[in-house]
């Protein structure tokens, strides 16, 4: 069978943020050991490129590390499936400048390539091109404001891991550009296959694009304020209960009208929100690590019942609890 080469190109930047680049590469380098292991029937093949930016076969890395590169830019010689462009460490981005040159390539190719994408920070150079005026993206939540302010005519998402818009990807923090990676081969190849790179990879999930970049309970750390830390404490251990704003302020000595407006203030949602999203992550994790049935669940995470949970699943992760345990769950769940 003659197979259809699919070209999958990682621009190498200098600084670049090493997993941006070897985290998806090491996810298409597993589809094809997959296939290869297992005499997957398929019509295509991916063949993995590094391209350096200018003449420099040895660019190095954030970290220190250094990735060889055999062609540039200017000498590879084959059309180009997919192009993958990295991003440098939050601390560099806002004074990092790629050559004009370079930029111009990109913009260039995002015009013949089937799929553009950006990890992280690197979405900020598609911007600086172009491609991203008038599109939703998203970048790492903590430059989401920044990509913002410095383009007004993209739809910044703060939450989303990855986001389609036509053939231009973008994805938020660092490992979420293997989440990416994962959907392009489903894409090309089926779920079941990216199910089982996933599975071989070990990673904890194939996350959904629309999922948050970062838990709810990461989110109540970075606030300072003791009685809000201590009211997204208790919420943390009594998810099972009717929970009310009133109940809330109650625990802490407020009124419940200046309790749910320091609440918003200091953890930019509304209470209601804040527990929605708990009772979504605490789900998840029981779908995942446990054999408990949906109603068990809904029960300990106050979601009432599986009608009521599904309802929730599906407006805030686009996804029933029925699927999240199917493809997400741990091989010996689903046997």
């Amino acid at each position: 069978m003659n197979k259809k080469v699919k070209h999958i190109v990682f621009l190498v930047i200098s600084e670049a943020t090493l997993l941006d680049i070897t985290g998806p590469c090491e996810v298409f380098s597993q589809a094809m050991e997959y296939m290869k292991t297992n005499n997957t029937k398929t019509d295509l093949i991916y063949s993995l490129h590094y391209l350096s930016t200018d003449k420099k076969k040895n660019i190095h890395t954030a970290s220190g590390m250094v990735i060889h590169c055999s062609e540039n830019i200017h000498t590879f010689s084959y059309p180009i499936d997919t192009l993958i462009i990295p991003g440098v460490s939050n601390s560099l981005i806002e004074g990092y400048k790629l050559p004009n040159a370079v930029l111009k390539w990109i913009k260039g190719q995002s015009k013949t390539v089937r799929r553009i994408c950006s990890v992280c920070t690197g979405s900020f150079f598609l911007a600086e091109v172009g491609i991203l005026t008038g599109r939703k993206a998203t970048t790492h939540w903590e430059k989401c404001d920044t990509l913002r302010r410095n383009y007004p005519s993209i739809e910044v998402d703060d939450n989303s891991i990855f986001i389609k818009n036509g053939n231009i990807y973008t994805s938020a923090g660092i490992s979420s550009g293997m989440d990416l990676a994962l959907a392009l081969v489903e894409e090309d190849l089926g779920r079941p296959l990216a199910l089982e790179v996933a599975r071989q990879m070990v990673l904890y999930l194939k996350r959904p694009g629309s999922q948050s970049q970062y838990s709810s309970v990461l989110t109540h750390q970075n606030t300072d304020y003791q009685p809000i830390q201590e009211v997204c404490n208790w919420i943390s251990e009594h998810l099972n209960e009717n929970i009310t704003v009133e109940s809330l302020a109650a625990e802490i000595s407020m009124s419940p009208r200046n309790f749910a407006r320091i609440f918003v203030r200091e953890m930019a949602t509304t209470p209601a929100k804040y527990i929605d999203k708990l009772r979504i992550e605490t789900a998840c994790r029981y779908l995942v690590d446990t054999r408990l049935s949906f109603k068990e669940i809904a029960t300990l995470c106050g979601l009432t019942s599986p009608d009521n949970m599904r309802k929730v699943f599906l407006k805030y992760i686009k996804i029933s609890p029925a699927d999240y345990r199917r493809n997400f769950g741990t091989a010996l769940l689903n046997k």
